[in-house]
C-alpha cells in the first residue's frame, strides 16, 4: 500500500457549513478500517472544533489552529507546536479597534478587513508573527507555524513520510500542506487558485469529493494516478544527447545499474541518491565494500572492525530522517548473503507498516544475492519495489532480483551487451540495439514497462565526491592501467596498481626517475585516463608545469593533491618503502 495516510482540511472541505455529513463520516471509517491513518488539518481553535464535529474520534491526530497544536483524540492529550503572541499584542489590537479577536492556545483570528491594522500592530511591537488568510479569516501565527509544519510533526508521531500521504483542502491557507503530500487533492468547490497546483481536482465538492477520493483509495490506492499526472515528484537522473532532462519514477519500480568498474556507474547513481534523499525519500544502502560511507546525508552503520547488526540498521531506520549506509566490510564474505537475508524482510515489514524506506539500494548485489544463491527466491518478495541492484555483470546476481527490475542503465564499453545479458537472462526478447560508444560517465537507459530503443543518458552528479577507501587501494590492483615508475632509460619497472603504492614508490625512487616522470606530464595523465579522477588531474598538472619546485616539492605537493581527494594513510615510513620496492623491480 502506498498512501498510508489521508491528511484533510475541515471547512470547505470534509464539512459543509461547518457540518459532516454521514455518507462522508462513513467513508471516513472505511479508511480506517482499511488500516490508513487519518489526520485533520484545520484553522479552527480545538474547542470550538470538538462541540461541532462528534466524530472527531475517528482522527489518529488532529492539527488544530492552523498548525500550531497537535491534538491526538485517542488520549485527548495536547501539544502546542508554538509559542503564543504576548497578552499586550491581543490588548493592542482592541485599542485600535480590530473587532471579533478569537483566542487559541496558540493562534490569534480575526476578520478582514482588519488585516492592515494587525500587520500595523505587528510591525510597532516588533514581533516574530506572520498573517495567514482563509477566506476573509485574518490568522495570527508565530512565524514559519503553517499547516505543513503541523501536518509534519503530526506524522513524526505516526512514523509516516508525507510521500505516503494523500493531502485534500480547498482554500489559500491550505496551499502549504498540500505542496508537501505525495499527492495533492482539492476539491471541486475550492478556489482556482488551489485547483491550478493540485495534482488532482474531484468532480464533487465538499465532503462528496471526500468520499471520491476514498473510494478510490480504497478501490486501488490511486494506481491509475500515475507520475504522468504527479511530474512534480520524478527524480532527475540526467540529460539526453539533446539536452532534456531524463527523470526516473520514485515509486514502484526496480533499477538495475551494471557495468564494469570506472564506468561510470558510480556517478550516475550517487547522484541519484543524493536527490532521492534531498526530496525526502528514505534511503538504505546495503554496501559490501564501504564504498558509500562519504555518501552525504547518510549515517553510517558497521565498519572494518564492527559487523553490522539487522537491530543496529532498524534503530537508525525507525527515524524518518535517517537515511543509511550499511556497511559490510566487517562481515565475512560468505555471511554476507545470509546477513541480507535477515535484514531485507525486517525493511519490507517496516514498509508495510509506513511505506518506507523508499528505496533499497543494494552495491555489489552479486556479493548479497549470488546467481547460484538458492534462498534468493524466499528473501526477494513476489512484489518488490523500491530497489537498486549495482553490479558488474547482470548474469552474476540471482534470477529472482533481475525478473524484478524494470529500468537498467548499463555503462561501460559494451552497453548494449550488458542489456542483452539481462533481458536473456529473464527470458525476455532483446531489442535492436546498434553498437553504441558511450563517452565515460554516459549510460544507456531501457525500460521494459516503456520498450522502444535504449536511450543514451548523460547523469549529473551529486556533491558527494564518491571515493574508493583505503581498504580498497591498498588491496586493489588495477592491472594493465596500473603506474610503471620506469625512469629515463628504462633500467626500473616499479609498478604501482594503487594509489597507496604509488605514493610508495614515490617516496623511494631516485628523484631522476622522479623527475623523468614529472617533466612528460605522465602522473595527471595515469590520474585523469586510468583513476578517471579529472580534478585530481587538474592539479597535478600544475605542481607538473610549476619549474621552481624540487624533487621533494613536487613529491609532497603531488602527495597533498592525493589527500585532499582520497583517504590515504599517514606518513609511509621509510621501512614499508623498502619493503615494496624490491618486490615491484623487475
Amino acid at each position: 500500500m502506498r498512501y498510508l495516510a489521508l491528511a484533510t482540511d475541515y471547512d470547505g472541505t470534509l464539512a459543509l457549513n461547518g457540518r459532516v455529513d454521514a455518507r462522508t463520516v462513513l467513508a471516513l471509517e472505511q479508511l480506517r478500517e482499511s488500516g490508513r491513518k487519518l489526520i485533520l488539518v484545520t484553522g479552527r481553535e480545538l474547542d470550538e472544533l470538538s462541540e461541532i464535529f462528534p466524530s472527531m474520534h475517528l482522527f489518529d491526530w488532529v492539527v488544530a489552529e492552523n498548525g500550531a497544536l497537535l491534538y491526538q483524540p485517542s488520549t485527548r492529550a495536547e501539544k502546542p507546536l508554538a509559542t503564543p503572541p504576548p497578552p499586550a499584542f491581543v490588548e493592542e489590537l482592541k485599542r485600535r479597534g480590530v473587532e471579533r479577536i478569537s483566542c487559541g492556545r496558540v493562534i490569534v483570528a480575526t476578520w478582514e478587513p482588519h488585516e492592515s491594522t494587525v500587520l500595523a500592530v505587528i510591525r510597532d511591537m516588533a514581533l516574530e508573527l506572520e498573517i495567514i488568510f482563509n477566506k476573509g479569516a485574518v490568522m495570527i501565527l508565530p512565524t514559519g507555524v503553517n499547516k505543513a509544519t503541523g501536518l509534519v510533526a503530526a506524522l513524526d508521531q505516526l512514523g509516516l513520510s508525507p510521500h505516503n500521504v494523500v493531502g485534500v483542502g480547498d482554500a489559500e491557507n491550505d496551499h502549504a500542506f498540500l505542496s508537501i503530500c505525495e499527492c495533492s487533492v482539492a476539491v471541486a468547490n475550492a478556489l482556482d487558485v488551489l485547483k491550478k497546483r493540485a495534482d488532482v481536482v474531484t468532480r464533487a465538492d465538499h465532503g462528496a469529493g471526500i468520499v471520491e477520493i476514498a473510494d478510490q483509495l480504497l478501490q486501488d490506492d490511486l494506481h491509475a494516478l500515475t507520475y504522468d499526472r504527479l511530474p512534480r515528484h520524478l527524480v532527475l537522473l540526467g540529460k539526453s544527447p539533446e539536452g532534456a532532462e531524463v527523470r526516473l519514477q520514485p515509486h514502484g519500480s526496480n533499477v538495475l545499474v551494471a557495468g564494469g568498474s570506472r564506468s561510470g556507474k558510480s556517478t550516475a547513481v550517487t547522484g541519484f541518491f543524493e536527490r532521492l534523499m534531498e526530496g525526502g525519500r528514505q534511503l538504505v544502502v546495503v554496501d559490501p565494500e564501504g564504498d558509500f560511507e562519504a555518501l552525504e546525508g547518510a549515517l553510517v552503520v558497521g565498519s572494518t572492525q564492527h559487523a553490522p547488526t539487522v537491530a543496529e540498521v532498524l534503530d537508525l531506520v525507525a527515524e524518518l530522517r535517517h537515511n543509511v549506509v550499511v556497511n559490510l566490510v566487517g562481515l565475512p564474505l560468505d555471511d554476507r548473503p545470509a546477513f541480507f537475508l535477515a535484514l531485507l524482510p525486517r525493511l519490507q515489514e517496516l514498509r508495510t507498516r509506513t511505506g518506507r524506506p523508499h528505496w533499497i539500494a543494494v552495491d555489489e548485489a552479486h556479493h548479497v544475492l549470488p546467481v547460484l544463491w538458492e534462498p534468493a527466491s524466499l528473501a526477494l518478495p513476489a512484489k518488490l519495489a523500491g530497489m537498486v541492484f549495482i553490479t558488474v555483470h547482470p548474469g552474476e546476481l540471482a534470477p529472482a532480483a533481475l525478473q524484478s527490475v524494470d529500468t537498467i542503465l548499463a555503462a561501460g564499453q559494451d552497453p548494449g551487451a550488458t542489456i542483452a545479458e539481462w533481458l536473456r537472462a529473464i527470458g525476455e526478447p532483446v531489442p535492436q540495439t546498434p553498437p553504441t560508444q558511450l563517452e565515460h560517465g554516459d549510460v544507456l537507459l531501457y525500460s521494459r514497462r516503456e520498450g522502444g530503443a535504449p536511450a543514451r543518458v548523460t547523469p549529473i552528479p551529486g556533491r558527494t565526491v564518491r571515493r574508493r577507501h583505503l581498504r580498497k587501494y591498498a588491496e586493489g590492483d588495477l592491472g594493465a592501467e596500473s603506474f610503471y615508475f620506469k625512469g629515463p632509460e628504462n633500467k626500473l619497472n616499479l609498478q604501482a596498481q594503487n594509489l597507496v603504492l604509488f605514493m610508495q614508490i614515490a617516496n623511494g625512487v631516485d628523484d631522476e626517475t622522479w623527475l623523468y616522470h614529472l617533466r612528460r606530464g605522465e602522473y595527471s595523465r595515469w590520474f585523469r585516463d586510468m583513476i578517471k579522477d579529472s580534478a585530481l588531474a587538474g592539479e597535478a598538472e600544475q605542481i607538473e608545469a610549476d619549474r621552481d619546485l624540487t624533487p621533494a616539492g613536487s613529491r609532497a605537493a603531488i602527495r597533498d593533491a592525493i589527500q585532499r581527494h582520497y583517504t590515504l594513510p599517514a606518513a609511509t615510513p621509510a621501512s614499508a618503502v623498502a619493503h615494496v620496492l624490491p618486490q615491484q623491480a623487475k
